[in-house]
């Protein structure tokens, strides 16, 4: 997708989230960067979205990564955040 990307990964408990996250963005930033990919210079935006699944639904998370194009075709991504928030009583950021 043009505008967010999802990852799905078994945390290794020795890790943070965070160390991880930093860890994706600034390798991917520098891989983006080093090899001219885009015209302009790449960063991604501050903070990121970190949910937890459990092993029963993994398949069913892949199957919704996998198919995000097709899913975005008809429910942008801040529609689907907005409900989620709403769905889960979040506080919106």
């Amino acid at each position: 997708m043009p505008d967010h990307i999802h990852c799905l990964f078994l945390l290794s408990p020795q890790k943070s989230i965070s160390q991880v996250i930093k860890q994706i963005k600034g390798s991917s930033s520098h891989f983006i960067n080093e090899n001219n990919l885009i015209s302009e210079k790449f960063a991604w935006q501050t903070g990121y979205a970190a949910y937890s699944v459990s092993e029963s639904v993994v398949g069913r998370v892949f199957h919704y990564i996998n198919n995000q194009k097709q899913h975005h075709a008809k429910k942008s991504f801040q529609q689907e955040f907005e409900e989620f928030i709403k769905i889960y009583g979040i506080e919106s950021p």
